[in-house]
């Protein structure tokens, strides 16, 4: 107890001990460090300041279809979550063993049994945007199920980091968006011999030559804006004139301008002197 110049008195017991004081006690006492696991599936006390995962933390790898207790499938979902888990192999070099416990229960079911309840044969109208597409592993499943969709008339793909989609097929695809992708070329999209509505804007897609592939097509509406392609010369003439369906480019509908014969290079550079 000691008295200080105001008077009030104070105790050397209530006050805060502080970290050089704390640590100079622990390094003279024979207690040994509590030690901290860096695994993070360990579990953590409510007062350490780091929130302990949740029960179905383990489970954050397993798909919908996996899950027991229900009856969905595929085509019953509008926007489905379809990234494929790490190996386990991976996961244990992360040391996230506690995941395991979902992945095998994965495995006991059966991967034909999980195939038949994914269903992507019946989907009609399907969202696949934003699935973070990050590993090999994840875009090797996401091509697996495009090849499946046999059916789909209207399909999402916004910010996969697709490249290319060349050897998938959709053959009864009406309406197609690939925005926010990394597609460089028409030459890398799937296969859409039905195709009525397709947007491919915030892409790399750099010439237009390879629209005539889309000629035969029933295509009636392209969006390629943000697209380097979109600043070359005759830009919208281009287009039009490789696309004899079309009527609606950029969310502009076909005008007199738009049809007009292109000048050759040279023609253009011409000038006359009085």
């Amino acid at each position: 107890m000691s008295e200080s110049s105001s008077g009030v008195v104070t105790s050397s017991e209530s006050l805060p001990k502080s970290n050089y004081s704390a640590n100079s006690d622990l390094s003279g006492s024979n207690t040994p460090l509590p030690v901290v696991s860096r695994s993070r599936g360990a579990e953590q006390s409510p007062d350490s300041g780091i929130a302990s995962p949740l029960p179905s933390n383990r489970f954050r790898f397993t798909a919908w279809h996996n899950l027991e207790g229900h009856e969905i499938r595929g085509a019953q979902l509008t926007s489905p979550r379809v990234r494929e888990g790490p190996p386990e192999s991976e996961l244990f070099l992360r040391g996230e063993e506690n995941y395991l416990i979902g992945k095998r229960k994965t495995e006991e079911k059966g991967k034909w049994e999980s195939r038949l309840q994914e269903n992507w044969e019946n989907c009609v109208e399907l969202n696949l945007s934003y699935q973070d597409l990050g590993d090999s592993y994840q875009l090797e499943n996401f091509k697996r199920i495009l090849r499946r969709l046999i059916r789909v008339e209207r399909l999402q793909l916004v910010d996969n980091s697709l490249k290319d989609l060349s050897s998938v097929r959709l053959p009864r695809c009406k309406r197609l968006n690939l925005n926010k992708n990394h597609l460089t070329s028409i030459r890398h999209l799937p296969k859409i011999p039905q195709i009525q509505h397709l947007s491919l804007a915030e892409n790399n897609i750099r010439t237009l030559c390879d629209l005539s592939e889309l000629g035969t097509t029933p295509l009636e509406s392209l969006t390629l804006k943000r697209n380097p392609c979109e600043f070359q010369e005759d830009y919208r003439s281009k287009v039009f004139s490789s696309l004899p369906n079309l009527k609606l480019l950029d969310g502009i509908p076909k005008l007199p301008a738009d049809t007009a014969p292109l000048q050759s290079t040279d023609t253009s550079r011409m000038c006359t002197i009085l």
